[in-house]
């Protein structure tokens, strides 16, 4: 919990756009729709690009970091702990979009067994 109370607004808006996506996907398991397959791919791009954006700015800070602090033994383990923490957004976007897309494939199965 401690690490959402220090992300930043963008930071945790990159998390929350990557599970739209997952959350698409409930709704067309639930309810198996044309439309809301049409929604799902735009929010599963939103998701992808939202998760990306938010490790390239980790990234961005590490490397403000490199450059405006002496390269001592400290400064390589903060490097280390913020390049790790950088990938999370894509970490969890990723997740996200693979249980989203083998929520759809269940709402495909279901929506083919009704017709």
């Amino acid at each position: 919990m401690e690490i959402l109370r220090q992300a930043s607004l963008f930071a945790l808006l990159t998390l929350v756009l990557g599970c739209v996506p997952f959350v698409m996907g409930v709704v067309y398991v639930i309810r198996p729709t044309e439309r809301n397959l049409e929604l799902m791919r735009p929010l599963s791009l939103a998701g992808l690009f939202a998760s990306i954006a938010g490790s390239v700015l980790g990234l961005i800070n590490v490397l403000h970091l490199v450059w405006t602090r002496d390269l001592t033994a400290e400064t390589f383990k903060v490097i280390a702990v913020g390049a790790s923490e950088s990938l999370v957004p894509t970490f969890v976007g990723f997740a996200s979009l693979t249980a989203a897309w083998l929520l759809v494939a269940v709402g495909l199965g279901r929506h083919g067994a009704k017709g």
